[in-house]
């Protein structure tokens, strides 16, 4: 389906044709970008109210700055849409987040107009820090370096330790606080109650306009205009707020609460702080899916709601006409209830994802033992590691590209100590459209290497619970479980838990001169590999590893004495990954057999849908009959005909 833009949009393909428009067009400008979003996400999917709630504030940027010239940085990046379209790639966005299309983060290598790759949260500041150090050293005084932030990922320590280092330097850093109280889900935290603190003060918004206007006007009049303009701000703002502003201390100077959708005002703020020298911070108020009424209402379920009728806002999903597995991270969510209920030491934590994590489940049937504590994977690492300390078992929910973050914490603060803490790694491996900044690629390499650590991955959703059941008994020690993005292969999942011994897998399918090794819900590939070989005279063993950490031996010895072609495969990093530790038994045990390893290869995998990028790899159904087909012998049946 083919999307028009609007007749001002149409003649925007860069950020240079939008500033040969007067102000006055602006607004109008805004309407069309906003609705030619809602036309293409309504038909294509991707992230939607985010985008929506910034529209105003990226054509301001564009509009009052040299664009690329002068750079902007977007924090995690959900809210690009607009950015994109403005900056050479409207024509293409359809193709957004699908297999060779456009990414839906910003990336260097797309665009010189994004400055900055990301994906993952609270990095914005520290990059255009870096960026704005970098340029006043080549002299380049003149450039503007702007990052966007939004008011979750300012919970998130790496944001903090850049404002404290931005405060001493003199740069020409601009940072725009995002403040719509959202990031998927509503913020939580001390911060987000002192940023209300600020919009909802009356007598200090009355001043606000003017005061910015005034300071702009002041500073352009040499320094010591510009000091008492410093010295009468710092006065009436920490007089109106009865405290002292949290930016102003570290240096910055404060200006808003600005209305962020107000895209005139917007531009004409802009073009003024460029004037203004050192670290800024321009607090502008949005709504999360602004002009959209319903992503309005309900910012979470609008976040990324996939195809929607954009008249009636139905939200369009297949209805099955039989019952369907659920969904892997609500298995984890239900699970984690039942467990709970039967044993008052769990308790659960995740950083900012309660319905992306299914962990909001357990928030509400349990508020006082379910926490979510803001952007911030390390605090819930070392959050988790303190509950332990104390004889509570902690599940600790982070999305396997997000737990990357938390790795320090990780080993100091639960491995050396041996604390039994849970970490459920939902979407690990390959996750479809959200691309390389969150594919679940590394886990099994960086978690395996570490002592104490217990590696395990379920081939179904009973495996899961199973799991689950096993981690909270006692004295089980630092235990990973990794499960994919998406929906399981079991409908009747909610059987009685089984405890799993540690380190021991289990055999799907005898067989013969070959073996398949897997670890995790890629073994239903695998299983579907193997009736297809069937069929085709090949009749290859089955085995599901379940643990990349302990290996179970007994079971590796088995498939060496039999077999001496054997094929691993795993939604993973191959190096370091359970190949690599297969090689390594075989190797420490001296056999001599011939492996071939499946999985994710030393290289960045790009966007697309799962099954798209599990063929791409080699490690799809399909792709798995063809490497079997390579090294094994068919055996052919007195009913097949030669």
């Amino acid at each position: 389906m083919q999307v028009e833009a609007g007749p001002l949009l149409q003649q925007i393909n860069y950020p240079s044709d939008l500033r040969n428009l007067k102000p006055a067009a602006l607004e109008a400008v805004c309407d069309e970008l906003r609705q030619f979003i809602v036309d293409i996400v309504s038909v294509n999917g991707g992230h939607f109210a985010a985008s929506l709630g910034v529209v105003e504030l990226t054509v301001a940027l564009h509009y009052a700055l040299n664009t690329p010239y002068d750079q902007i940085i977007f924090d995690v990046g959900h809210q690009a849409y607009g950015h994109k379209i403005l900056t050479g790639r409207r024509e293409v966005f359809h193709t957004n987040r699908i297999l060779g299309g456009i990414s839906g983060f910003p990336k260097r290598g797309e665009s010189d107009y994004d400055t900055f790759g990301v994906g993952h949260s609270s990095t914005s500041i520290s990059a255009a820090l870096g960026m704005a150090v970098a340029s006043e050293y080549k002299g380049e005084t003149d450039r503007q370096h702007v990052a966007i932030i939004g008011d979750g990922a300012l919970t998130g320590g790496m944001a903090f330790e850049a404002l404290n280092h931005a405060g001493i330097e003199k740069s020409n850093l601009l940072v725009i606080l995002n403040d719509n109280c959202m990031s998927i889900d509503p913020n939580v935290g001390a911060m987000k109650e002192y940023l209300t603190s600020i919009t909802t003060s009356k007598s200090y918004n009355k001043f606000r306009d003017d005061l910015i206007a005034v300071l702009a006007k002041i500073s352009k009049n040499g320094p010591d205009a510009y000091g008492w303009a410093k010295k009468l701000e710092q006065s009436i703002k920490g007089t109106l707020l009865k405290n002292a502003n949290l930016f102003e201390s570290l240096n910055f100077r404060y200006f808003g609460p600005v209305d962020g959708h107000d895209v005139v005002k917007l531009a004409k703020t802009i073009e003024d702080l460029k004037h203004i020298p050192g670290p800024k911070l321009l607090h502008a108020v949005t709504v999360k899916g602004k002009g959209y009424a319903l992503a309005e209402k309900d910012q979470t379920t609008w976040h990324a709601p996939g195809l929607f009728d954009k008249i009636t806002g139905e939200i369009k999903k297949i209805v099955p006409a039989k019952p369907q597995p659920p969904k892997y991270q609500d298995v984890f969510g239900h699970t984690l209830v039942e467990l709970a209920e039967a044993n008052d030491k769990i308790m659960g934590i995740t950083p900012a994802m309660p319905s992306g994590s299914s962990m909001n489940i357990m928030m509400k049937a349990m508020p006082n033992r379910a926490f979510d504590v803001g952007i911030a994977e390390q605090h819930a690492v070392t959050f988790s590691a303190g509950l332990a300390t104390q004889g509570l078992v902690p599940f600790c929910n982070i999305y396997s590209s997000f737990m990357q973050r938390a790795y320090d914490q990780v080993i100091h603060d639960v491995a050396l100590q041996n604390l039994n803490v849970v970490f459920c790694l939902d979407r690990a491996g390959l996750v479809g459209a959200d691309g390389p900044t969150h594919h679940g690629a590394y886990d099994v390499a960086f978690m395996r290497c570490i002592p104490n650590m217990i590696v395990s991955a379920p081939m179904n959703e009973e495996e899961l619970r199973n799991l689950m059941y096993t981690a909270q008994l006692p004295d089980k020690g630092p235990f990973v479980i990794r499960y994919p993005r998406g929906n399981g292969v079991m409908v009747d999942w909610k059987r009685p838990f089984t405890e799993i011994a540690i380190g021991k897998g289990r055999k799907i399918h005898d067989g013969e001169e070959l073996a398949i090794l897997s670890l995790g819900a890629i073994g239903n590939e695998v299983t579907k590999a193997v009736q297809l070989l069937n069929q085709e005279g090949i009749h290859p063993a089955h085995y599901d590893l379940r643990f990349a950490k302990p290996l179970d031996e007994g079971m590796l010895h088995e498939v060496f004495s039999k077999f001496r072609k054997v094929i691993t495969v795993e939604d993973g990093s191959l190096m370091g990954g359970v190949g690599s530790a297969i090689l390594e038994f075989m190797a420490d045990q001296q056999y001599d057999a011939q492996v071939v390893r499946l999985g994710i290869a030393d290289e960045i995998v790009e966007h697309g849908e799962q099954r798209e990028l599990w063929k791409m790899c080699g490690y799809d159904a399909a792709s798995i009959v063809e490497t079997a087909k390579k090294l094994a012998t068919p055996i052919k049946t007195d009913t097949m005909v030669s």
